[in-house]
């Protein structure tokens, strides 16, 4: 509960004087309602509709008798329903009113809610997305916040019934202790009862978190993988994991409703039978009069259905408690993996690019992906970038190239040794001004499912029409942008799955170049190009050479015969570094042995 109570604090901070006003309100409506049924017998036995009775016993019930007397000189029934209405129609109004203040309230909350978290996962260090899965993301800005957004709710709901319900017990105790606590022990025993349900609740809604986990990250690699699953006939065998998943989901969500139905039914049985023994107890035992013991029936059988719904809330309750707890544990991770933002939020939209002068350095750098992992991905880097120089790694898949890439790029820090720009140490108030100046062009090159003017103006958003159409003809991807139907208002489709391979990856190019970098890099950039294609980009390149930095990782060494340095690396080290020709004649390198592999020449 600890988990929930923070939330709710979260919401007190949020909401303020408003979440003070709407319990007010709460208390204001519920005190109406119950003077409303508490008044109406004695109101009509004063005009002689019930046997007169000795109504100044009733608290209350004698000044509002000489409140009225002092009013009007005789009351009528039409007075006394007009007073009743009077009472029960502004209490339906204010109703009305705290409704709307709590929804907006709940609204603004989780709407915070989703600030919070989309901004905290946006803001997060890199190695924290290395190291979780992107569908745990989805589940929790979906399903768990919405859980949470449940929880709140219901909770909310239940301060509302207890507040009406206290009320309503406070105006019993005044009309007939003996009664009323009659009724609040058999009500005591039977939540001590239902405490099992609430117990088998929470159980059910921590199996409904982790059932909620694999099911979108299944759907995800599902359909993140659907070109795999139909060209090797996979969907037999993905139907059948997503039958026993459904199965699984449907089996928990028909054990809560067994639980849930199961406590209502008890309750409610239970409730026929105590006003059969509460009307016995108040004739034969405590010869209770008639109007008082209507009064009290009335009461309670208003109550019980609040019973009720405070019991079904409860269980409900808690099986959000689980949302509860992962949102507050993603909160605390997110917060303590944020990067350091100070200085891009206070100096927004006047922070110029890191333009490099001398280059990067990178003096005895290791890093290891588990702190406690014997497995280094980079062990003892020592090396130089030069501004305004072609720079290629080059190595055998696993050998560190793209985690040494990730490090030129600030996006992790390295375990020990460091990374110095223009000779200053990479620190966390550099990071923004580096990736601002940084062009980067993936090996999956990733577009938005909008079209391509659109996905190019994310990196510069006040680019002509003239410089749009600059850029793909650079990347060699004019011709078949103005072929398209549309032109640059194509939409590309998901991931823009409508472009080919080769395509996508000229128009992230495009991209890194409209943004006119100091850094350029690109991870196989080239990969999924034609020889032609590949021929243009490599011409392309060799014009920016001198204009800025550029870093590739290449494994088709063919891309990078222009470079002017070369750095292979294997098993997390640098093992050579020089130049194309330099390493190219030395037999006995690395190297020289990968492009012996891929041009099938022999020593």
């Amino acid at each position: 509960m600890k988990d929930l109570m923070y939330f709710i604090a979260k919401l007190y901070r949020a909401s303020g004087f408003r979440l003070v006003l709407n319990i007010t309100l709460v208390l204001v409506i519920s005190l109406l309602e119950g003077l409303g049924l508490y008044l109406i017998i004695p109101l009509l036995g004063m005009i002689g509709l019930l046997e007169q009775q000795a109504w100044n016993d009733w608290p209350l019930v004698s000044g509002v008798q000489t409140l009225l007397e002092g009013w009007f000189t005789e009351l009528s029934l039409l007075l006394v329903l007009v007073l009743y209405v009077l009472i029960l129609g502004g209490q339906a109004m204010l109703t009305r009113l705290q409704s709307l203040l709590s929804t907006r309230m709940l609204q603004g909350f989780i709407r915070r809610m989703r600030m919070e978290t989309y901004e905290g996962l946006l803001y997060a260090r890199w190695e924290f997305f290395l190291r979780s899965r992107k569908s745990d993301f989805h589940h929790m800005m979906s399903n768990e916040l919405g859980r949470v957004n449940q929880g709140v709710f219901l909770f909310m709901s239940m301060i509302t019934a207890g507040l009406f319900t206290l009320i309503q017990i406070g105006l019993a105790f005044w009309i007939s202790p003996l009664l009323t606590a009659f009724v609040l022990l058999s009500g005591a025993a039977l939540a001590l009862f239902g405490r099992r349900y609430i117990r088998g609740s929470k159980r059910v809604g921590e199996q409904t978190t982790e059932l909620s986990k694999y099911y979108f990250a299944g759907i995800q690699e599902h359909f993140s993988g659907i070109k795999d699953i139909k060209s090797n006939r996979l969907e037999p065998f993905h139907t059948s994991w997503f039958a026993r998943l459904s199965r699984q989901m449907e089996t928990n969500f028909i054990t809560f409703g067994d639980i849930n139905s199961k406590s209502q039914l008890i309750y409610r049985l239970s409730s026929v039978l105590l006003i059969a023994g509460f009307i016995y107890v108040s004739i034969e035992m405590l010869h209770t009069p008639a109007e008082k013991l209507i009064l009290i029936v009335l009461i309670f059988s208003r109550l019980w259905p609040r019973f009720i719904a405070i019991q079904s809330q409860s269980e409900q309750l808690v099986t959000n408690i689980p949302a509860f707890t992962a949102m507050r544990r993603l909160e605390q991770e997110l917060r303590q993996e944020r990067e350091w933002t100070g200085g891009e939020e206070e100096n927004k939209g006047k922070q110029e690019k890191l333009h490099m002068t001398q280059g990067i350095q990178c003096r005895g750098v290791s890093y290891r992906y588990k702190p406690d992992s014997p497995v280094y991905a980079l062990r003892d880097i020592t090396i130089q970038i030069p501004a305004r120089q072609m720079t290629a790694i080059v190595g055998r898949s696993g050998a560190g190239k793209s985690t040494l890439m990730d490090l030129l790029m600030g996006l992790i820090s390295p375990e020990s040794g460091e990374v110095l720009v223009d000779g200053i140490p990479l620190k966390e108030q550099q990071l923004y001004r580096l990736r601002d100046g940084i062009g980067y062009v993936p090996q999956d090159p990733f577009l938005f499912h909008e079209s391509i003017r659109h996905n190019l103006k994310l990196v510069a958003p006040d680019a002509s029409e003239e410089e749009l159409w600059e850029a793909l003809r650079f990347s060699a991807s004019e011709e078949f942008v103005r072929s398209l139907p549309l032109g640059l208002d194509t939409v590309i489709g998901d991931r823009g799955i409508r472009l080919s391979g080769g395509e996508r990856q000229r128009i992230v190019l495009a991209r890194a170049i409209l943004k006119r970098p100091t850094l350029l890099v690109l991870d196989e950039a080239t990969s999924a190009l034609d020889t032609e294609n590949e021929r243009l980009i490599q011409t392309a390149l060799e014009s920016l050479r001198g204009s800025m930095t550029i870093v590739v990782i290449a494994h088709r060494l063919s891309t990078i015969r222009n470079a002017d340095q070369v750095i292979v690396m294997e098993q997390g080290a640098v093992i050579q570094q020089g130049g194309y020709r330099q390493l190219a004649q030395d037999r006995q390198g690395r190297f020289s042995r990968l492009l012996q592999e891929q041009t099938g020449m022999t020593k």
